[in-house]
């Protein structure tokens, strides 16, 4: 197997493959099938990671891929709930959409000029950058099932308030994170 062709990365490109199938079925509104896919795509996050380590294929296409297979996803599931047309339920607010993609997009804004100003270029993703991403996740899911089995739909708005908060303080860790690793090197 080539160093490019790994399970891993193999995952990470049927994540990539679940997003126009996951906006499909959300066209449609089929719910039930959206949740799958989606939920499908989310464990593929967890597994490709899993068998990069287990197997030792660690690559340099799939640290770049993977967090970007995790921002597509979660980007397109951001927008596109956030859309009346596309929901049963009043939709994501527009203010958790724009700070959630405001956080990444800033991140990675950041890094580059970091990068390309210093040289540095060790970002590795920290604890609650991992919890953003998780509770992000967690809240699709949840979104989606409540449009799909009309179930906990009282309870979205403390999603919305929990997500924007670890979106928040995860932003400022990354701050913080990043400065420290620039003063260690």
């Amino acid at each position: 197997m080539s160093s490019v062709l790994t399970v891993a990365n193999l995952l990470t490109v049927l994540r990539l493959i679940l997003i126009p199938v996951f906006v499909t079925a959300l066209y449609y509104q089929r719910f039930t099938w959206a949740l799958a896919v989606f939920f499908a795509a989310a464990v593929t996050d967890g597994l490709d990671g899993l068998a990069a380590r287990s197997f030792n294929q660690k690559t340099q296409l799939g640290a770049i891929l993977d967090p970007m297979a995790d921002k597509l996803l979660l980007v397109t599931a951001f927008v596109i709930l956030s859309m009346p047309r596309f929901t049963l339920t009043d939709p994501i607010p527009f203010w958790l959409t724009a700070v959630t993609i405001s956080r990444d997009v800033i991140i990675v804004l950041a890094a580059a000029v970091i990068n390309m100003t210093t040289g540095f270029s060790r970002f590795r993703p920290s604890i609650p950058g991992k919890l953003n991403t998780f509770v992000q996740i967690v809240t699709i899911v949840f979104f989606l099932a409540a449009n799909a089995f009309d179930l906990l739909k009282e309870y979205l708005p403390v999603v919305y308030y929990t997500t924007l908060a670890i979106a928040v303080f995860s932003g400022l860790h990354y701050i913080v994170h990043i400065n420290r690793l620039m003063s260690e090197d």
